[in-house]
Protein backbone atom coordinates (compact mmCIF):
# COMPACT_ATOMS: atom_id res chain seq x y z
CA UNK A 1 0.00 0.00 0.00
CA UNK A 2 1.32 3.58 -1.04
CA UNK A 3 2.21 5.98 1.48
CA UNK A 4 0.11 9.18 1.34
CA UNK A 5 2.26 12.11 0.15
CA UNK A 6 3.75 14.49 2.49
CA UNK A 7 2.58 18.63 1.96
CA UNK A 8 5.46 20.16 0.32
CA UNK A 9 7.52 22.60 2.29
CA UNK A 10 8.02 26.10 0.60
CA UNK A 11 11.66 25.20 0.23
CA UNK A 12 10.77 22.62 -2.11
CA UNK A 13 7.97 24.44 -3.61
CA UNK A 14 9.98 27.33 -4.73
CA UNK A 15 13.65 25.51 -4.62
CA UNK A 16 13.53 25.39 -8.62
CA UNK A 17 12.49 29.11 -8.88
CA UNK A 18 15.68 30.52 -6.34
CA UNK A 19 18.08 28.45 -8.64
CA UNK A 20 16.67 30.12 -12.25
CA UNK A 21 16.84 33.50 -10.37
CA UNK A 22 20.29 32.57 -8.96
CA UNK A 23 21.16 31.67 -12.83
CA UNK A 24 19.57 35.40 -14.10
CA UNK A 25 21.61 37.09 -10.93
CA UNK A 26 25.03 35.86 -11.78
CA UNK A 27 24.36 37.16 -15.25
CA UNK A 28 24.04 40.91 -14.29
CA UNK A 29 26.06 44.08 -14.49
CA UNK A 30 25.84 44.63 -10.76
CA UNK A 31 26.32 48.46 -11.23
CA UNK A 32 23.57 48.85 -14.03
CA UNK A 33 21.22 46.73 -11.73
CA UNK A 34 22.03 48.87 -9.11
CA UNK A 35 21.12 52.34 -10.56
CA UNK A 36 18.34 50.53 -12.32
CA UNK A 37 16.56 49.11 -8.99
CA UNK A 38 17.51 52.27 -6.68
CA UNK A 39 19.94 49.35 -4.68
CA UNK A 40 23.69 50.49 -3.65
CA UNK A 41 25.96 47.97 -5.42
CA UNK A 42 29.61 48.04 -3.00
CA UNK A 43 32.27 46.35 -4.46
CA UNK A 44 34.53 43.87 -2.55
CA UNK A 45 38.22 43.67 -3.11
CA UNK A 46 39.20 41.33 -5.54
CA UNK A 47 36.19 39.56 -7.59
CA UNK A 48 32.07 40.82 -6.42
CA UNK A 49 30.34 42.99 -3.89
CA UNK A 50 27.15 42.54 -2.22
CA UNK A 51 23.97 45.16 -2.98
CA UNK A 52 22.33 46.78 -0.13
CA UNK A 53 18.86 47.04 -1.08
CA UNK A 54 15.53 48.12 0.87
CA UNK A 55 12.70 46.03 1.69
CA UNK A 56 9.71 47.31 3.47
CA UNK A 57 11.98 49.49 5.52
CA UNK A 58 15.10 47.15 6.45
CA UNK A 59 18.22 46.88 4.65
CA UNK A 60 19.30 43.94 2.57
CA UNK A 61 22.51 42.44 2.08
CA UNK A 62 22.55 40.55 -1.42
CA UNK A 63 26.38 38.78 -2.07
CA UNK A 64 26.81 39.12 -5.56
CA UNK A 65 27.40 36.85 -7.76
CA UNK A 66 26.80 34.39 -4.68
CA UNK A 67 23.09 35.87 -4.54
CA UNK A 68 23.33 35.01 -0.66
CA UNK A 69 21.03 37.19 1.01
CA UNK A 70 20.72 38.01 4.77
CA UNK A 71 18.89 41.03 6.86
CA UNK A 72 21.70 43.61 7.33
CA UNK A 73 20.61 44.84 11.45
CA UNK A 74 19.82 41.32 12.13
CA UNK A 75 22.45 38.72 10.01
CA UNK A 76 19.47 36.30 9.14
CA UNK A 77 18.35 34.63 6.21
CA UNK A 78 14.66 35.75 5.18
CA UNK A 79 12.57 32.99 3.86
CA UNK A 80 12.89 31.47 0.05
CA UNK A 81 9.60 34.15 -1.32
CA UNK A 82 11.37 36.62 -0.18
CA UNK A 83 14.80 35.78 -1.52
CA UNK A 84 13.43 35.09 -4.66
CA UNK A 85 11.36 38.62 -4.87
CA UNK A 86 14.80 40.84 -3.83
CA UNK A 87 16.41 39.08 -6.58
CA UNK A 88 13.90 39.03 -8.84
CA UNK A 89 13.98 43.04 -7.97
CA UNK A 90 17.22 43.51 -8.88
CA UNK A 91 17.06 41.71 -12.47
CA UNK A 92 13.73 42.72 -13.54
CA UNK A 93 14.59 46.02 -12.66
CA UNK A 94 14.49 48.61 -15.48
CA UNK A 95 15.31 52.01 -14.01
CA UNK A 96 11.09 53.37 -15.27
CA UNK A 97 10.60 55.73 -12.43
CA UNK A 98 7.19 55.53 -10.50
CA UNK A 99 4.29 56.52 -12.30
CA UNK A 100 2.25 57.44 -9.45
CA UNK A 101 -1.09 56.24 -11.31
CA UNK A 102 -2.15 53.67 -9.44
CA UNK A 103 -4.10 49.96 -11.43
CA UNK A 104 -5.56 47.09 -10.39
CA UNK A 105 -4.21 43.93 -10.82
CA UNK A 106 -5.99 42.54 -13.10
CA UNK A 107 -5.00 45.65 -15.14
CA UNK A 108 -0.95 44.15 -15.10
CA UNK A 109 0.22 42.17 -17.55
CA UNK A 110 -1.68 38.69 -17.44
CA UNK A 111 -3.17 39.75 -14.41
CA UNK A 112 -6.43 38.93 -15.39
CA UNK A 113 -6.36 35.27 -15.33
CA UNK A 114 -4.93 35.59 -11.92
CA UNK A 115 -7.43 38.04 -10.43
CA UNK A 116 -9.77 35.47 -8.80
CA UNK A 117 -7.05 34.17 -6.81
CA UNK A 118 -5.64 37.71 -5.90
CA UNK A 119 -9.24 38.75 -4.81
CA UNK A 120 -9.02 35.97 -1.66
CA UNK A 121 -5.38 36.47 -1.76
CA UNK A 122 -5.68 40.04 -0.56
CA UNK A 123 -8.47 42.47 -1.51
CA UNK A 124 -11.45 40.17 0.29
CA UNK A 125 -8.70 39.36 3.24
CA UNK A 126 -8.57 43.04 3.79
CA UNK A 127 -12.38 44.16 3.33
CA UNK A 128 -12.97 40.76 6.38
CA UNK A 129 -10.19 42.49 8.90
CA UNK A 130 -11.31 46.17 8.43
CA UNK A 131 -14.58 46.43 6.79
CA UNK A 132 -15.82 47.62 10.28
CA UNK A 133 -12.36 48.84 11.63
CA UNK A 134 -10.90 51.96 9.99
CA UNK A 135 -8.84 53.23 12.74
CA UNK A 136 -7.42 49.75 12.98
CA UNK A 137 -6.75 49.89 9.47
CA UNK A 138 -5.32 53.36 9.75
CA UNK A 139 -3.27 51.71 12.99
CA UNK A 140 -1.79 48.65 11.22
CA UNK A 141 -1.00 51.03 8.01
CA UNK A 142 1.36 53.54 10.23
CA UNK A 143 2.70 50.65 11.90
CA UNK A 144 3.90 49.43 8.30
CA UNK A 145 5.40 53.20 7.14
CA UNK A 146 2.53 53.99 4.90
CA UNK A 147 1.79 57.11 3.86
CA UNK A 148 -1.82 58.73 3.54
CA UNK A 149 -3.50 59.15 0.21
CA UNK A 150 -6.87 60.44 -0.52
CA UNK A 151 -9.14 57.57 -2.27
CA UNK A 152 -11.73 55.44 -1.18
CA UNK A 153 -12.51 55.98 3.02
CA UNK A 154 -9.52 55.46 4.23
CA UNK A 155 -5.92 54.85 1.41
CA UNK A 156 -2.13 54.34 2.13
CA UNK A 157 0.77 54.25 -0.07
CA UNK A 158 3.68 51.31 1.17
CA UNK A 159 6.52 51.92 -0.79
CA UNK A 160 7.71 48.60 -0.48
CA UNK A 161 11.21 48.47 -2.50
CA UNK A 162 12.99 51.62 -3.71
CA UNK A 163 10.69 51.79 -6.88
CA UNK A 164 7.93 49.61 -6.49
CA UNK A 165 4.82 50.91 -4.78
CA UNK A 166 1.46 49.63 -3.65
CA UNK A 167 -1.51 50.99 -2.25
CA UNK A 168 -4.29 50.18 -0.34
CA UNK A 169 -8.02 51.26 -0.67
CA UNK A 170 -10.21 50.75 2.20
CA UNK A 171 -14.17 51.54 1.41
CA UNK A 172 -16.48 51.30 4.69
CA UNK A 173 -19.83 49.29 4.44
CA UNK A 174 -22.88 51.56 4.03
CA UNK A 175 -26.65 50.73 3.84
CA UNK A 176 -26.04 49.99 -0.18
CA UNK A 177 -22.66 48.20 -0.44
CA UNK A 178 -20.30 45.94 1.59
CA UNK A 179 -16.76 46.65 2.84
CA UNK A 180 -14.92 46.61 -0.21
CA UNK A 181 -10.85 46.80 -0.03
CA UNK A 182 -8.41 46.95 -3.12
CA UNK A 183 -4.71 46.60 -3.56
CA UNK A 184 -3.28 48.74 -6.26
CA UNK A 185 -0.38 48.45 -7.45
CA UNK A 186 1.78 52.43 -9.38
CA UNK A 187 1.66 51.88 -13.11
CA UNK A 188 5.77 51.05 -13.24
CA UNK A 189 5.10 47.81 -10.86
CA UNK A 190 5.89 45.50 -14.13
CA UNK A 191 9.24 47.42 -15.23
CA UNK A 192 10.12 46.06 -11.39
CA UNK A 193 8.66 42.63 -11.16
CA UNK A 194 6.50 39.66 -12.85
CA UNK A 195 3.17 39.44 -12.21
CA UNK A 196 3.20 36.25 -10.59
CA UNK A 197 5.58 38.12 -8.15
CA UNK A 198 3.06 41.14 -7.87
CA UNK A 199 0.48 38.53 -6.51
CA UNK A 200 2.73 37.70 -3.74
CA UNK A 201 3.82 40.78 -2.67
CA UNK A 202 -0.25 41.87 -2.68
CA UNK A 203 -0.87 38.72 -0.29
CA UNK A 204 1.82 39.40 1.86
CA UNK A 205 0.92 43.58 2.08
CA UNK A 206 -2.65 42.11 2.81
CA UNK A 207 -1.34 39.66 5.68
CA UNK A 208 1.05 42.57 7.18
CA UNK A 209 -1.57 44.63 7.55
CA UNK A 210 -3.86 42.35 9.37
CA UNK A 211 -1.29 40.97 11.85
CA UNK A 212 -0.02 44.67 12.31
CA UNK A 213 -3.92 45.23 13.78
CA UNK A 214 -4.11 46.66 17.00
Amino acid sequence: MSQPMQPRSPEEVYRPALEKAHQDFRGLDPYLAAIKSGAVYEPAPGRGGHFRLPFWGENYIISFPEGEIQKESTGEEPNIAVRILLLHYLITADGTPPAGQWVAFRELPGGLGYDAAFQGRANIRLARAFGQDPQGFIAAARALGGEKLSFGDVSYLFRIFPRLWLAVVLHLADEEFPAAAQVLFDRAAPHYLPTEDLAVLGGMLAGRLIKARP
